[in-house]
């Protein structure tokens, strides 16, 4: 199965699109949409290379799940897994709880695990509270929430 539209847009609505190296929350090098492969201080790639970058990047992640999981998946189900392996890497889907319910077939337990994941060096983050939240509603219900915007400091 390969991932649809819908879950494409979810991950690029999360990841973000940044033609400049950068360091994500985790202090790893960054470029494009979250990819971190052979990615250092200083580089820089174009809007081309960014779009390569994702579909080279999700290929590679469809490939791990699809050897992971061995239960059928239905679309929506199969997009909200792979937008949670783009962000956590499939060395966390292999070692997760996540994956036992999953092949056992609890998918109604799964929306539970996906949104456990919500932290970097313990402390939970707003944008990947949001971004699990949105993956969960998208495999129980094959509709993905829009993230709430972030809210603007009042200015007193």
């Amino acid at each position: 199965m390969r991932i649809s539209t819908v879950g494409v847009d979810l991950i690029k609505e999360f990841e973000g699109c940044k033609l400049e190296a950068y360091q994500c929350s985790a202090d790893v090098w960054t470029i494009g949409y979250g990819h971190t492969r052979h990615v250092s201080k200083g580089d820089t790639i174009s809007q081309d290379q960014a779009d390569k970058y994702l579909l080279d990047d999700i290929a590679w992640v469809e490939v791990h799940c699809d050897r992971l999981i061995t239960v059928p998946l239905k679309q929506h189900q199969h997009d909200a897994i792979v937008s949670w392996c783009y962000n956590l890497g499939c060395g966390n889907l292999r070692a997760s709880t996540m994956l036992k319910v999953i092949n056992a077939g609890e998918m109604h337990s799964v929306s539970e695990q996906i949104v456990r994941w919500d932290k970097v060096n313990g402390q939970s983050l707003a944008g990947l509270t949001r971004r699990r939240s949105a993956e969960a509603a998208l495999f129980d219900s094959g509709k993905a929430e829009k993230p709430k915007p972030k809210k603007k400091a009042k200015i007193l």
